[in-house]
């Protein structure tokens, strides 16, 4: 059916996509699974004085391997004041509708309902946040972006959920975060960047720092300004020397992989033409993919996310001329090529967040054929094997529009995982996942510094030795 499909021109000269499904370059899969991290020894050595000197370096580099690093507050992003307090709100439903309840003053502080112009703020109004570990040397004028992932909210219900958590409130957020994988300070666990200005952009707004708009009902309010967020964020580093960048890299895991497609140009443009800037998806690319059962509920589930809040203003233009659906474009595979600046998808052919909730979602299953499958892929059949190869083979297809792309990159690899750039054992560890000898660390220095080739597609599982295919529970996948 796909080969008669028949598409009227777009203003840009591309075929106009229809609607209701679309194939072609545009099939793909989705994103990856995380692994669990190796906890390092950190036990005192005491020894004889020629050996200490080798231990003691080493059990510091174990140290600084947790570099924790603490949270900075954009008070003035909240331009009416949110921040300079710490009220609380907590939402509940009266007759099928959240409504604000206000606790008494005596126990909490009032709820906090400001004015809706010119706020950038998380869900529950709370200002945004990063965390900044400042460069030196060679690195002093190099910057890294990180957004931070954590899944969405597409309803009133699930994003009032949503508010009262660490996923819609910096207030509930810990206040130090650990700097390991990509972010790391240390030369042999990071070596081309851990001497930059390592930046973690915290997430707050469910919506991969898309969104414009808010929801009232009467004194509830729920604010979706995750657009607004990452202007406020970028304003404030600006200030602090990212003005004057010679080189910078906008990654993010999972739902802030997905972020990096929306903000990528944007960035470019806003540095301007004496900034080197490139970008990387990790876990990011969220294929629009049918389950088992021949469903798409990630169209819908996306589609009622860009309504509710008000993304689809912020989403690529030219994307959007080219489907008569504009809530497409919140897909990768059809944001992708339009974007100008280089690009760089590190994902898992079997990303275990997509295997899960899309590919073969809880809905899909209702007898539970595929739950010792899902938790140890050694456990499924033959069949299911044979069915799982679908979701790499969607994903290499979608990924063709890139491969002939000089300045394109990516490490697509057959392990079961979601989110390998943060995770030290999966970034640049002994014993980290490999593709033709080369770590995921070490292709993407290549690639963004012009090193060599730096495309690198593994072969189907279970081929891959170097694999650790640690699977979480759908609890931790949910965190993604």
């Amino acid at each position: 059916m796909a080969s008669s499909l028949s598409f009227s021109a777009s203003p840009s000269g591309r075929p106009l996509l229809p609607c209701p499904f679309l194939r072609s370059r545009f099939l793909s899969r989705r994103a990856m699974a995380p692994r669990r991290r190796r906890a390092w020894p950190a036990a005192a050595v005491f020894v004889a004085a020629v050996v200490a000197v080798g231990f003691a370096a080493e059990a510091a580099d174990m140290v600084q391997e947790r570099l924790t690093v603490g949270m900075t507050i954009v008070a003035d992003a909240a331009s009416t004041g949110a921040g300079k307090s710490t009220p609380r709100s907590f939402f509940r439903s009266r007759g099928g509708v959240c409504v604000c309840m206000c606790v008494s003053p005596r126990r909490d502080p009032p709820c906090f309902l400001p004015s809706p112009l010119r706020l950038a703020v998380c869900l529950d109004g709370s200002p945004p946040a990063y965390h900044l570990h400042r460069g030196s040397g060679a690195g002093a004028r190099s910057w890294l972006l990180q957004f931070e992932g954590g899944g969405w909210c597409n309803d009133v219900r699930s994003c009032a959920d949503r508010a009262g958590t660490r996923r819609g409130s910096t207030r509930l957020m810990t206040k130090v975060e650990v700097f390991s994988g990509i972010l790391s300070n240390l030369p042999s666990r990071n070596p081309d960047f851990y001497n930059w200005n390592r930046v973690k952009l915290r997430y707050c707004d469910g919506g991969s720092f898309s969104g414009d708009s808010e929801y009232r009902n009467g004194s509830s309010v729920l604010y979706f300004r995750g657009q607004r967020i990452w202007d406020a964020i970028i304003t404030d580093l600006l200030q602090k020397g990212l003005a004057k960048a010679k080189n910078v890299l906008l990654s993010g895991c999972s739902a802030g992989g997905l972020a990096t497609f929306f903000h990528c140009d944007s960035l470019k443009e806003r540095l301007g033409g004496a900034t080197t800037v490139k970008c990387l998806s990790d876990a990011g690319f969220f294929l629009d993919l049918t389950d088992i059962s021949g469903n798409n509920n990630m169209r819908k589930f996306f589609s009622s996310l860009v309504s509710l809040q008000g993304v689809q203003k912020n989403l690529n233009k030219d994307c959007q001329n080219s489907t008569d659906c504009p809530y497409l474009c919140f897909f990768p595979q059809y944001a992708l090529p339009d974007i100008r600046t280089p690009y760089f998808i590190l994902n898992s052919a079997y990303d275990v967040y997509q295997f899960h909730h899309i590919f073969v979602p809880p809905s899909s299953d209702p007898g539970g054929q595929w739950s010792r499958c899902k938790m140890d892929p050694g456990a499924c059949s033959t069949s299911q094997i044979a069915t799982i190869q679908g979701l790499r083979s969607a994903m290499l297809t979608s990924l063709k529009q890139i491969e002939g792309k000089p300045e394109a990159g990516m490490f697509i690899n057959s392990c079961f995982a979601h989110c390998q750039s943060e995770l030290q054992d999966t970034w640049f560890a002994p014993d980290s996942p490999m593709i033709h000898d080369k770590k995921i660390a070490e292709v993407i220095g290549d690639w963004y510094f012009e090193r060599g080739a730096a495309k690198e597609i593994d072969c189907a599982y279970p081929c891959d030795s170097t694999c650790h295919n640690l699977i979480p529970s759908d609890q931790e996948l949910r965190m993604y």
